[in-house]
């Protein structure tokens, strides 16, 4: 999505400048042919000597440069642009693009530009929530800007709360969401992921490998190309997609009843999730102390969501596409075609754990994606996130199909 795209950075004067010399990084390694430019104020916390070496060209600060302004430079720049990210945004530079004002070379491009804009903020927590700063910032949505963050935390003025500039690779994420295919704009998906901890007593459970990275992935693209993504996670330490809700559950059963509460108001299922196919049949109030004797644990079966789902919809003729999720370490596309049957999904992407690149905790994943009525695609070793969006493409085209 950011290959060979033009992409306008406008660098606001606060501490969290700082950042932006990686922002430039990452847009440049994915590709984005990179243009920088600055207010007065963002030059006294980050140089343009380092930000031209990151991104490659030349970094314009002063609106009043002849040299750069002989061809109207501004302009030229304004109209490049395929996208203009402003990060930091502090609350002098996004109450100065609410009211339309062109004094420094960033708003001055943003009046400019035709481009779609994402704005990063960062200031102290009671700027951020000044009914002035939202009132602002409501006014730039309004317009179709989009908003990433502020994240929550220490600040540097000795403040905690919200005002941080989110990290980097937040802010990419935006910037993919703006460039990519909007395929599935206005669809509703809800994506499951990671492992269940079915609890034995207080400080012990069963669980599994799962890091939820898949389907994380998953979301986050879908929610990328225009979709309503409604992820519901189990116990993973990973940070919420962009435009994503989250729902935290623990056990298979809270994750029954998050997926079956939204189910009627779902286009499109995708279990990604590992949930525990056993619970211990009893919860021990305390914990179980260890003795001689060995410990035998009772297990009884955890609800088949993906398989109630797919029961549901035989039994009522209609309900959302299910995609399915078959990790295995043998026999891969034997349990996967039984899994597409058995269960009724539209699609089962099946994948062999035991193989190199392909296991839990990993960014690549080796999937082969199996569909009633057509042969088996088998995809290279990729990133999750281009495994997550070779799917979506199956699935936008379901979608589109059901429709027609």
């Amino acid at each position: 999505m950011l290959k060979n795209r033009e992409v306008l950075v406008g660098i606001g004067g606060g501490i969290a400048a700082y950042k932006a010399a990686e922002l430039v990084r990452l847009l440049t390694k994915a590709g984005a042919r990179v243009q920088v430019v600055m207010t007065p104020s963002g030059e006294r916390f980050i140089s343009r000597l380092t930000l031209q070496a990151l991104s490659g060209r030349q970094v314009p600060a002063d609106l009043f440069d002849a040299d750069e302004e002989a061809e109207i430079g501004h302009i030229r720049i304004a109209d490049r642009a395929e996208l203009l990210v402003i990060a930091p945004a502090t609350a002098n530079l996004i109450a100065r693009l609410a009211a339309g004002l062109a004094d420094d070379l960033v708003t001055m491009v943003a009046l400019a530009t035709r481009a779609p804009l994402v704005i990063a903020p960062a200031m102290n927590v009671n700027m951020w929530k000044h009914p002035q700063t939202q009132a602002n910032l409501a006014t730039l949505i309004g317009r179709g800007a989009i908003v990433v963050g502020p994240a929550a935390g220490e600040l540097a003025c000795g403040w905690v709360g919200e005002g941080r500039l989110v990290e980097p690779e937040a802010i990419v994420a935006a910037c993919r969401s703006c460039l990519g295919p909007r395929d599935l704009a206005g669809r509703r998906l809800l994506v499951t992921a990671g492992p269940t901890h079915e609890p034995i007593d207080p400080v012990r459970f069963l669980g599994n490998r799962s890091s939820g990275k898949m389907g994380f992935a998953v979301a986050g693209r879908a929610a990328a190309r225009g979709a309503k993504v409604t992820l519901v996670a189990g116990p993973v330490a990973l940070p919420t997609p962009a435009g994503v809700e989250r729902i935290d559950v623990t056990t298979a059963v809270e994750m029954r009843q998050a997926v079956m509460t939204r189910r009627e108001s779902i286009e499109c299922i995708i279990k990604a999730a590992a949930v525990a196919d056993y619970r211990p049949a009893h919860f021990s109030s305390s914990k179980i102390k260890k003795h001689e004797a060995e410990l035998a644990i009772s297990l009884e079966r955890n609800p088949d969501i993906l398989a109630e789902l797919g029961q549901l919809r035989r039994a009522t003729g209609h309900g959302p596409l299910l995609c399915g999720f078959a990790a295995e370490t043998e026999e891969t596309t034997a349990a996967a075609q039984e899994k597409l049957e058995r269960k009724g999904c539209d699609l089962v992407v099946a994948n062999n754990v035991a193989e190199p690149g392909s296991g839990f905790g990993g960014d690549t994943n080796r999937v082969t994606i199996f569909a009633r009525n057509a042969a088996p695609e088998e995809l290279p070793l990729l990133p999750k996130e281009q495994v997550a969006d070779r799917l979506l493409d199956r699935i936008a085209s379901l979608l589109g199909t059901a429709n027609e």
